[in-house]
């Protein structure tokens, strides 16, 4: 069982880069100043909504309490700027009891009257955006002598409720980095423990993704993924991974085409992808044996599985796929010579032993004995029947050969007297070859074992078929296993080797419903005392409506 362990490319590029944890490191420290800018502009607005709201009350109770002073209301109104000294005077106690930068009193149309600031006395009070001429308390900032300054206006009123001045009482605005100075103790603390926070989970961070990829930095990852890649898709071979729950991880270009996979199949399912129960059984089952035969469609495959594991726990499994459909075919027509061959070899003993007999004759001088015995071998001969009938030469061998084989196994093989076929093109003569050849030897391991077993074959044509029927004297097949018989990899026999048919045990009638169906037929069987196996081939191939004539492959 294979275990993955990725390792070092030893062809990727040495560059110095920063390590993984670094990387981290460094992300975590632009993560955390990152916050620390965000913390320092929330500061910054708190710091200032905090001042507005604490000085605002402050600077309107202390001008309120002003307003109120019977000595202001009193004076006020008949008061002018620089003369007197009581209205200065409780300004100033007012600005030194309420800790404020600014306290002012103006008349009722904003003139001031007295201010902390000499120069500022007589001129036209800054009100901004304040309300205080129609009666009303307001807080607000304004500008004065060019700063900012947050300031109270309360309107001084008489007995009857009427203004007769103004009160205002203002604090300046602290200065950015006066408001900065003031965080600065408590963002450095900030700064260290996430400084330190970030370095520490970084560093615990790194340890655990380098232990998910076994040591491997990022750009080794990256390298791996593409040399794995360029192989996997560079072999001619098709390779197919899986997991637990029968998902595709891994397909290459091969194995697509072999399956018939679309190519977004990775991700998906066997079984949300169509693919053949049996054959789905072959790519999830464990594999005893290697180079499993296996038949996708009309290619025959060579399947070898293994199963994946990582840190000694099964994670899926691995397929490859060979196409021996091509050698299948180069196979078929070496046993169509090698049989030709066989029964040529066989003919030419039995000419020897003849042509012996013939010169014993002569010698003896039975002239009529000699001609006696001539015809009996020109009636008698297999080979005349079988070539008087069929004038295919490579089908004609094959029916020679197979009747010896028979003749061996104690199988009476018999053509039937009705059978006629002209000479056939190549590719429908290696189509005829591998039906009749897997029929035949289907009934002769059928009837094998039986006393005066006997195998019939018909081979007759019209315009566009050809029909071969094999009838056997066996016991028939199964009902409830009809179906079975053409599946590939399905097989009765239970002697090593025996019947072993095209490609492996159990795929003769699967070739051979494959190959009458690749040429529009059909190949049945039924059950008239003994097996009937009927197949069926168009002489002309038709593929995708464009007929071929009968080149015999895909």
């Amino acid at each position: 069982m294979p275990t993955v362990v990725p390792s070092r490319n030893p062809l990727l590029p040495k560059r110095r880069r920063l390590s993984l944890a670094g990387q981290y490191l460094a992300l975590q420290l632009l993560i955390v100043l990152a916050v620390l800018v965000g913390v320092i502009a929330i500061s910054l607005l708190q710091s200032a909504a905090t001042f507005e709201r604490v000085e605002g009350r402050r600077a309107l109770s202390a001008a309120e309490n002003l307003a109120a002073n019977p000595t202001v209301r009193a004076l006020i109104p008949t008061a002018q700027p620089r003369h007197g000294a009581a209205l200065p005077s409780l300004a100033e106690s007012a600005r030194t009891v309420s800790g404020s930068s600014i306290v002012e009193l103006a008349t009722a149309r904003g003139i001031v009257l007295t201010s902390q600031n000499p120069l500022d006395i007589d001129l036209p009070l800054p009100l901004g955006r304040s309300d205080v001429l129609q009666g009303r308390s307001w807080t607000g900032t304004v500008e004065m002598d060019g700063d900012t300054v947050l300031v109270a206006h309360v309107p001084v009123l008489d007995d009857d409720g009427k203004t007769v001045g103004i009160v205002a009482v203002g604090r300046e605005y602290p200065s950015l980095w006066q408001r900065l100075g003031d965080t600065v103790p408590d963002l450095l603390v900030y700064l260290g423990v996430s400084l330190a926070l970030g370095a520490a989970g970084s560093l615990l961070l790194s340890r655990r993704v380098k232990r998910q990829t076994l040591g491997l930095e990022p750009e080794e990852i990256a390298g791996l993924v593409e040399h794995r890649e360029a192989i996997l898709h560079g072999v001619k071979e098709g390779v197919i991974a899986l997991d637990q729950q029968e998902r595709v991880t891994v397909a290459n270009e091969s194995a697509r085409e072999f399956l018939g996979l679309p190519q977004e199949c990775v991700g998906h399912t066997l079984d949300e992808l169509g693919v053949d129960q049996h054959l789905r059984a072959d790519l999830t089952t464990e594999q005893p044996d290697a180079d499993r035969l296996v038949l996708a469609g009309e290619r025959l495959l060579v399947l070898n599985r293994k199963p994946v594991s990582s840190r000694g726990k099964v994670i899926g499994s691995v397929t490859t796929l060979r196409d021996r459909t091509e050698l299948s075919t180069l196979e078929r027509e070496l046993g169509r010579n090698r049989s030709a061959t066989d029964t040529l070899r066989a003919q030419t003993h039995e000419f020897a032993n003849q042509l012996h007999t013939i010169s014993g004759l002569i010698q003896l001088g039975e002239f009529d004995e000699v001609v006696h015995f001539v015809d009996g071998v020109s009636r008698n001969g297999i080979s005349d029947q079988i070539t008087s009938r069929i004038k295919d030469p490579a089908l004609a061998a094959l029916l020679i050969a197979k009747n010896s084989l028979a003749g061996e196994r104690n199988v009476e093989l018999r053509l039937e007297p009705s059978s006629a076929l002209g000479r056939v093109d190549e590719g429908l003569s290696l189509d005829l070859t591998t039906v009749a050849g897997n029929l035949v030897d289907n009934a002769v391991d059928a009837v094998a074992s039986t006393r005066g077993a006997t195998v019939v074959v018909t081979i007759v044509e019209d315009k566009e078929w050809v029909t071969v029927k094999v009838r056997d004297s066996g016991m028939g097949v199964e009902t409830e296993r009809i179906e079975d018989i053409f599946r590939r990899g399905y097989s009765t026999k239970t002697v090593a080797g025996e019947g072993a048919g095209e490609g492996g045990r159990g795929f003769g009638l699967a070739l051979t419903r494959l190959v009458c169906r690749r040429r529009g037929g059909s190949v049945e069987v039924v059950n008239d005392h003994g097996a009937v196996f009927t197949a069926t081939l168009r002489k002309s191939m038709t593929v995708s409506g464009a007929e071929w004539e009968g080149s015999g492959e895909e």
